[in-house]
């Protein structure tokens, strides 16, 4: 399950981090320091979707093989 999780991780961690980092630019208020805060995007959105990579590494185990 470390495995997919990985996996899962690797990819959901780039689409949160992307999302992000859009957000920031997006906002005049944040996008005016935006080398402080796109950094810290990023941060966010990899940290953030470790625990969510784990519940959808669980899903994927646990579906039934057919």
């Amino acid at each position: 399950m470390f495995k997919i999780s990985l996996l899962v991780w690797i990819v959901l961690g780039t689409a949160l981090a992307g999302a992000a980092v859009i957000a920031v630019l997006a906002f005049p208020g944040l996008a005016d320091q935006a080398m402080k805060n796109i950094p810290r995007a990023v941060l966010i959105g990899f940290t953030l979707a470790m625990p969510l990579s784990y519940l959808v590494a669980r899903k994927i185990g646990t579906s039934p093989a057919r």
